[in-house]
């Protein structure tokens, strides 16, 4: 896999993105509350390789506290489609592309894409969790 531009967006079609991703990087899943209770799976990009093409006025954006990434979703259909951030660790500001959002993405450059885990549950980003195959 290299670099592609994937398009994506919410299930009603109200927010619609395309990103530039290098899936062969890897992707991300996590334990915190929030990825856990979404099942979310995300992958990482510059705040430049994310493009909102519609939707900018649509969306919703939620955080537990003021430290977790903005998550981005449409208040219609309920799918979270990007988060937002800033954090040392993940190299300054970023993009979080929930990769279920993806429209034109190929099952098989998923089932291919690494996974890399993250405890966040105890606040211990650069290192996996003991248990992961619930996420």
């Amino acid at each position: 896999m290299t670099m592609r531009t994937y398009k994506g967006g919410c299930h009603c079609g109200a927010i619609a993105y395309e990103a530039d991703i290098d899936l062969a990087k890897g992707t991300s899943r996590c334990n915190c509350t929030f990825c856990t209770k979404t099942r979310a799976w995300k992958s990482f990009v510059q705040p430049a390789a994310f493009r909102l093409l519609s939707g900018s006025d649509k969306f919703v954006s939620y955080h537990k506290h003021p430290q977790a990434p903005l998550k981005h979703f449409c208040p219609t259909c309920g799918v979270y489609t990007h988060e937002t951030g800033s954090s040392d660790y993940m190299g300054g500001d970023f993009v979080g592309v929930f990769v279920a959002s993806l429209d034109n993405v190929e099952s098989q450059d998923l089932i291919a894409a690494p996974v890399r885990y993250a405890d966040g549950r105890n606040n211990n980003w650069g290192n996996a969790p003991k248990e992961t195959r619930h996420l």
